[in-house]
């Protein structure tokens, strides 16, 4: 399941109120089904309104005005059997949420032998409209096709396994929408110059996420450093001990510096309630901006490490993608390729400043740096490797009229990294290295994305689904 989020699902189930009277106990028999369907979802997350079985325009239009007063993020229509499509289209037309069909038939097959010895034609048609639950499929998506309502469907049995991983996977994504739809981003700081694919429009981001996005100053996190204790300094500095691998031959100096802005950031988090962070800043000479910034690598790790991630160099798009994929819980650590071993077919990936620390192969290391290569002063950085398995890339590209979903899955594999005080990773991918960046960049994403443990491109597919997205999987 998604992380903590405020979603809440819709179902209903559709019937023929001219069947009730005409064969007995089919009503009940069809409203059980539903109820196991309801309790199986309950077990995916909990906020359930259910409908019930909806068998007439009056009950649809109530469905649909219950829907949009609960507010639910994504309604299951469960087909218990045939059911006209006027029986469903108010409800989702109201709700205006997502829509899963969910065409489960009560068993493997009809037991034909036991269905044609049964001998009462009445009974037989009541047995048959029990399993009748593909037949109105058509009709329905043939009146949301022309309606303009899109739809997912799951096919399958009620208690079929394969078909319950569709549906959490469904229920996952919903989530994981929900989450973003209330996420606040802050981006503190600027663009750096010059740096043009990290550019985005931000009404753009709105428009497929929503969400919101509060633009900070580095002098609030300046200010803030002034109000920590000499108390919370030490407490931050023995969770760092406890957290990370300090290298001998970090100073004590920078080691509170970075103590200090963690605490403030910590402060800036809670005041804007913040759920991801973009930040840089190039400086002009003011101390207290300078010292904030090139103090605050651990912080952001630590951050990150929580589920509020954090990306550097002020790429908005990449903290939507880091969000997502800590979301799913995979993580979501920032990063980019920037060399290719071609002796051992592997891409190497990494970046400086903040990464993923719960996601890291082993404990990560806090090394000192005397300058950090293209940004303002010097100081304090983590080393990590992301865990050995199963990955999976994800950028948010803005493409010259729309928002898409890139992915990939890979494998991160041991091996030598570069001990420079970045997040070093070795990936190897089904393709091959020269592939895969040759398609990767054939999408034209911009030069960060976000890692995540585990391979969950399904997923991700179902989220873009559901905000309608374009998602394209390299590998």
């Amino acid at each position: 399941m998604a992380k903590a989020s405020a979603l809440k699902i819709g179902l209903f189930g559709i019937g023929l109120d001219t069947y009730w009277p005409q064969f007995e106990g089919l009503k009940e028999r069809l409203e059980g089904y539903l109820h196991v369907v309801h309790e199986k979802l309950a077990a995916i997350h909990p906020a359930v309104i259910n409908a019930g079985l909806i068998d007439t325009t009056d009950k649809a239009f109530e469905a649909g005005r219950l829907f949009r007063q609960q507010d639910v993020d994504i309604v299951f229509l469960y087909v218990s059997t045939y059911a006209l499509s006027s029986t469903v289209l108010p409800v989702v037309q109201k709700a205006k949420v997502p829509v899963i069909i969910l065409n489960l038939a009560p068993a493997e097959s009809i037991d034909y032998a036991v269905f044609n010895a049964m001998g009462n034609r009445t009974k037989m048609t009541g047995e048959w409209l029990a399993f009748c639950n593909a037949c109105p499929v058509p009709e329905i998506a043939n009146v949301f096709t022309r309606t303009g309502i899109k739809f997912q469907q799951v096919t399958g049995m009620l208690h079929d396994p394969a078909c319950w991983k569709e549906i959490i996977g469904w229920v996952e994504a919903a989530a994981v929408a929900n989450i973003m739809q209330n996420n606040r981003l802050g981006c503190m700081g600027h663009y750096y110059s010059g740096m043009l694919d990290i550019y985005t429009d931000l009404t753009e981001q709105y428009a497929y996420f929503g969400g919101h996005i509060e633009l900070l100053e580095v002098e609030e996190l300046a200010a803030l450093r002034k109000q920590v204790t000499i108390e919370a300094v030490k407490g931050r500095l023995k969770l760092f001990a406890e957290t990370f691998d300090v290298q001998p031959d970090c100073p004590a100096g920078e080691l509170e510096k970075a103590a200090v802005t963690a605490v403030a950031l910590d402060k800036l988090v809670e005041q804007y309630q913040l759920g991801s962070m973009a930040y840089y800043y190039k400086g002009t000479g003011n101390k207290e901006n300078e010292e904030a910034i090139s103090s605050i690598i651990l912080g952001n790790s630590m951050l990150t490490a929580r589920g509020i991630p954090v990306a550097g160099e002020y790429e908005i798009k990449n903290a939507q993608a880091m969000k997502i994929m800590d979301s799913f819980e995979a993580g979501g650590s920032f990063t980019e390729y920037y060399a290719m071993d071609f002796k051992d077919d592997v891409v190497l990936m990494g970046h400086d400043g903040p990464g993923h620390i719960a996601i890291a192969e082993g404990k990560t290391k806090v090394r000192p740096l005397k300058v950090y290569h293209g940004k303002v002063g010097q100081g304090l950085s983590v080393e990590m490797s992301v865990k050995n398995g199963p990955v999976t890339l994800l950028s948010v590209v803005e493409q010259k009229d729309k928002l898409i979903l890139l992915l990939a899955e890979a494998e991160a594999v041991s091996g030598p990294i570069l001990e420079i005080g970045n997040t070093n990773s070795r990936y190897r991918f089904p393709i091959g290295a020269r592939k895969f960046v040759n398609n990767w960049n054939s999408q034209g994403p911009a030069h960060h994305c976000a890692v995540g443990v585990g391979h969950i491109s399904s997923k991700i597919e179902k989220l873009g689904q559901l905000l309608d997205m374009d998602v394209i999987k390299v590998c």
